[in-house]
């Protein structure tokens, strides 16, 4: 069974957004929703329609921000992403605020990550061409601006809740089709 459903990430946004009858909110809360389902997609063009004209990141890492600033940096920052295959998430909130400004989201991120990259970011993994689920608590900031558009996020998390070294039946296809694609189709087809 898969660890990671994706469509977790947006369920309380669309909870919320289905009881919330104020017009502001129901504007701030679609923008975010948007922008997590063109995430998952991945979507880059519909993704970058969600921010603001210069969209500034704010991720703290040790007292530092490290986040992407401008919309080059940004687009920039969510083609490393992609390119990094570590986009197949699920942001499992149990914690969600808005107001006519922002939302505010919290609560556990899981991310699959190659085992390669989780160790060139310094996670301390023991077999570079595994897969791991690696679990973060995270709180996120999402600022809208008067045309409901994001002007970024500022992203708050705790370092690695977790690190779980995960076998093959436990990735979801969407993982397997971005990472294993043809070496996962090759063997598939020698075992048939």
């Amino acid at each position: 069974m898969a660890v990671i459903d994706q469509s977790r990430t947006w369920e309380l946004v669309e909870k919320r957004l289905a009881e919330t009858t104020n017009e502001r909110h129901r504007t701030v809360l679609n923008v975010v929703l948007e922008h997590m389902k063109a995430e998952a997609a991945p979507d880059m063009d519909r993704l970058m329609a969600t921010l603001s004209p210069n969209p500034a990141y704010h991720f703290w890492f040790d007292g530092q921000d490290v986040g992407a600033k401008g919309t080059e940096a940004v687009h920039a920052y969510y083609t490393a992403f992609l390119e990094s295959r570590t986009n197949i998430l699920a942001f499992e909130l149990d914690r969600l605020v808005v107001d006519d400004h922002c939302v505010v989201t919290e609560g556990f991120l899981k991310q699959i990550y190659p085992g390669a990259v989780a160790a060139q970011m310094g996670m301390s993994v023991d077999d570079e061409t595994a897969d791991y689920l690696i679990v973060f608590r995270q709180l996120l900031l999402w600022p809208v601006d008067e045309n409901g558009k994001l002007q970024g996020e500022d992203s708050y998390h705790s370092g690695p809740a977790s690190i779980t070294k995960l076998s093959f039946d436990e990735l979801p296809q969407a993982y397997i089709d971005l990472v294993h694609g043809s070496a996962a189709t090759g063997s598939a087809s020698k075992d048939a």
